[in-house]
């Protein structure tokens, strides 16, 4: 395991600003961070900050290791693919399969090792609470990746108990890919909110992955994840997602999002964008996103409808938050 130590404070701040929070014509907020726009080719066409420095690409390290559990053996597809690289809503829909997928396996959601969560949709959440239920570790937004995970260790004969140790056959494997798909070794090895290790990469490695994924050749682990996120792409996030909006509405689009604000994009011709905002606001995620695929020459309705990100003051709309590049 390889560790390095957090920016300092000075190096942070020093960091452009991605985004405004604007409020009665004030601004009232800042939000800093690293972006990276690449081009067709792979090179680096546009970047803000440092976007070489490691990061935790947190759920945004997804296909990566949803191409793990493929290269390990376990033979997934469509629906139950795109969901074994997703953060879901817990909608109904995405809560039905991860039972499905367990009870195929000969797995209960006690196997699970994700922390008790409520769903991470906010409409869900409500209606969840509301009809008297609790958190449960099945309902939490990791659930699919951790059924996969959890799937590939039956088939291999793999312990069960220890399948989120780094040093488990499948997280080694899942470590190998990632710095096979980033061109880069892995700067640090942590632990993901979920529970699952997690790799740090820069910005420019996360983005080279993605890119690596539209970019593969059928039938590679890689490309059949990257089909199944963006043939399915409500099983990735939900019905009200950003990822799930982008993929639905501009062909070809890899796209998800990471906690701690991160956000990574592959287009169908091999041009990425990558970014992280420092202060992990996921307020500024969609204004950031929306300016970043501007850049990338998208003209398309959904551009629109991912950056507006309103503030209001009392029940009107008084400001909101806006790109600053």
């Amino acid at each position: 395991m390889t560790s390095s130590a957090a920016p300092s404070p000075a190096i942070a701040s020093a960091r452009p600003v991605l985004a405004e929070v604007v409020r009665s014509g004030f601004v009232e907020g800042l939000h800093r961070g690293s972006l990276v726009v690449l081009a067709a080719d792979g090179s680096v066409e546009y970047a803000l900050g440092d976007p070489a420095a490691p990061v935790f690409p947190r759920s945004s390290n997804k296909p990566m290791q949803a191409a793990a559990i493929l290269r390990a053996g376990l033979d997934l597809g469509g629906e139950r693919l795109a969901l074994a690289a997703a953060s879901h809503s817990g909608e109904g829909f995405h809560l039905d399969l991860v039972r499905k997928m367990l009870a195929e396996h000969g797995l209960t959601p006690d196997d699970l090792q994700t922390p008790p969560d409520l769903p991470l949709d906010a409409v869900e959440a409500e209606s969840y609470l509301a009809s008297g239920q609790v958190r449960e570790r099945l309902t939490m937004n990791c659930s699919g990746k951790h059924t996969a995970m959890l799937a590939v260790c039956v088939q291999n004969g793999w312990d069960t108990a220890s399948y989120l140790d780094p040093a488990h056959p499948l997280q080694r494997l899942v470590h190998q890919v990632v710095e096979e798909a980033a061109g880069e070794p892995v700067a640090s090895v942590g632990t993901d909110g979920c529970g699952a290790p997690l790799m740090a990469i820069g910005l420019v490695g996360l983005a080279r992955a993605f890119r690596s994924f539209v970019l593969a050749e059928p039938g590679t682990a890689e490309r059949r994840v990257a089909d199944a996120m963006r043939a399915h792409p409500e099983y990735v996030a939900g019905t009200r997602r950003p990822d799930t909006w982008l993929m639905r509405e501009v062909p070809g689009t890899l796209s998800k999002m990471g906690a701690e604000a991160v956000q990574a994009v592959a287009l169908a011709d091999g041009r990425a964008l990558t970014f992280k905002i420092d202060d992990g606001a996921t307020r500024a995620l969609g204004p950031v996103l929306a300016r970043s695929l501007e850049l990338l020459g998208i003209d398309a309705p959904v551009v629109s409808r991912i950056g507006r990100a309103p503030l209001l003051g009392g029940a009107a709309e008084v400001g909101g938050i806006r790109a600053a590049f």
